[in-house]
């Protein structure tokens, strides 16, 4: 009885063919686009705002943990690569732990991508309104009231301009995913030019004393920095959750994730040199709108924060409209799956799009962003999406095991050292985490299989292949 348990609870997706990749939803997202959905979820979760909270950690050496994320990212990249081309679906790494590690990994996936996603939504949206504040600042002199932009914890009553960010993003990803992967793309542009518009300001106020003490907590602080940092790097999984809307994903999608770390790790590392070279370490902590305010003591001018705050806002709501697309697309995948009950995978008939789902997460997301602190949010994601990480590069490992033969539109080079190399980084940046990190991360994780063994265990596609559970709209 206990072999047969086991069994049930291991029990894989097939590889290849997806008994329901042809339901539903529509293949319109070309290399572009997916490439501006990796670098819309990725550039500017990092610089706009972690920096305030990564800086007092590492001082200058921030510089360095941000290589050391890079790295880390890049490994995995390489990992996630080999599986999107191999496993070209939705769902990500809940996917691909499915088809190689097993229904009770998948979830436990699941959970961390849940946590990963949904509070990084939210953590986005709370820093989208430091950058509105000082937009209306320098453009109008008005500021939205404290209680009326900060949660309880910080001083205020409710974050109202990040409420409705999340409103706004709902609205346009209920449109489609054509039409919101196009939007993003303008907005990714409009973000790359901020930035390189950063880079250059920011450089003509070096001072090479800001770097004289370059590490004042040595690497503690920086492994502690780069485990923070990482919360910036979920650009890569969100790539991967638009397996079933992507035009020939197992060419396109490898090349868009490699593509996306390219742009990602070259913007963050020269961003966060200049910026560290150009104000004192110490100025960091607390520091509300962190870039904008660099580049107005650099200038001595209004005029380039202002600039960059409205390309924050514009970079922002991007990295909200693909962290929320690639939410619901996994919980649209688990719920095709029947690991959740069917209103996940209801797709309207006129814009094929999940719009249940999307007001579901929406509604949750902006009730995380409205009433939870920035500072509360940042680790939880991180350790989610290093969980998910290294998922991925055990699968390559399993999946080159059980299936060599496989169709594979990308190999990860020099392997197994690659894979093995992804897991030890991603182990080597978790340690950085407060206990208090891992103690929320393992009651959630309790929570979801808890649900998993009342409710997927029992009615999951692989245990009731014929089942009449209803799906459509």
């Amino acid at each position: 009885m206990a072999d047969s348990f086991t069994s049930q609870i291991f029990r894989r997706m097939p590889v290849g063919r997806h008994p329901h990749t042809e339901e539903g939803l529509k293949r319109t997202i070309g290399l572009v686009q997916l490439v501006g959905f990796g670098v819309g979820a990725t550039v500017g979760t990092g610089i706009f705002f972690v920096l305030t909270t990564a800086v007092p950690d590492a001082g200058p050496a921030v510089v360095v943990s941000f290589v050391i994320a890079a790295i880390t990212a890049g490994l995995t990249a390489l990992c996630y690569a080999e599986l999107a081309g191999s496993v070209p679906v939705s769902g990500s790494s809940y996917s691909y732990a499915y088809a190689t590690l097993g229904e009770v990994v998948a979830m436990i996936v699941a959970a961390c991508l849940l946590l990963e996603y949904g509070v990084s939504a939210s953590a986005v949206a709370v820093g989208w309104s430091e950058y509105l504040n000082q937009l209306l600042d320098n453009l109008f002199g008005v500021e939205i009231p404290h209680a009326l932009s900060y949660a309880p914890e910080a001083g205020g009553v409710v974050n109202l301009p990040a409420m409705v960010l999340v409103a706004l993003c709902a609205m346009l990803l209920i449109r489609g995913a054509s039409e919101s992967a196009t939007v993003n793309t303008v907005m990714v542009a409009i973000k790359v030019g901020v930035l390189v518009l950063f880079v250059a300001i920011a450089a003509t106020g070096w001072d090479s004393n800001n770097l004289a003490d370059f590490a004042p907590f040595g690497v503690a602080g920086i492994q502690t920095a780069s485990a923070t940092i990482f919360f910036s790097y979920i650009g890569l999984d969100a790539v991967s959750t638009a397996g079933d809307e992507v035009k020939d994903p197992a060419r396109t999608m490898p090349r868009a994730i490699i593509l996306s770390l390219i742009i990602v790790s070259t913007l963050y590392v020269a961003v966060a040199l200049t910026a560290v070279a150009a104000q004192p370490w110490q100025d960091f902590e607390g520091q509300q709108a962190g870039l904008a305010q660099i580049l107005e003591n650099v200038t001595g001018s209004t005029w380039p924060s202002t600039v960059l705050a409205a390309g924050a806002v514009i970079s922002i709501f991007s990295i909200t409209l693909v962290v929320l697309y690639g939410q619901t697309r996994i919980l649209f995948t688990m719920g095709r799956d029947r690991m959740l009950p069917p209103i996940f995978a209801r797709v309207n008939p006129r814009t094929l799009t999940p719009v249940p789902n999307t007001i579901i997460v929406a509604t949750v997301v902006a009730l995380i962003a409205g009433f939870v602190p920035l500072e509360w949010l940042l680790d939880t994601v991180s350790i989610g999406t290093l969980v998910a990480f290294m998922v991925v590069a055990v699968g390559v490992i399993i999946l080159r095991r059980r299936a060599p033969d496989l169709e594979r539109s990308f190999k990860v080079p020099l392997y197994p050292v690659v894979p093995l190399l992804s897991i030890a980084a991603c182990l080597y940046v978790i340690t950085g985490l407060a206990l208090v990190t891992w103690i929320v991360f393992l009651v959630w994780v309790s929570i979801a299989l808890a649900f998993y063994f009342s409710y997927g265990f029992k009615r999951s596609t692989l245990r009731n292949p014929a089942s009449d559970e209803e799906v459509a709209p």
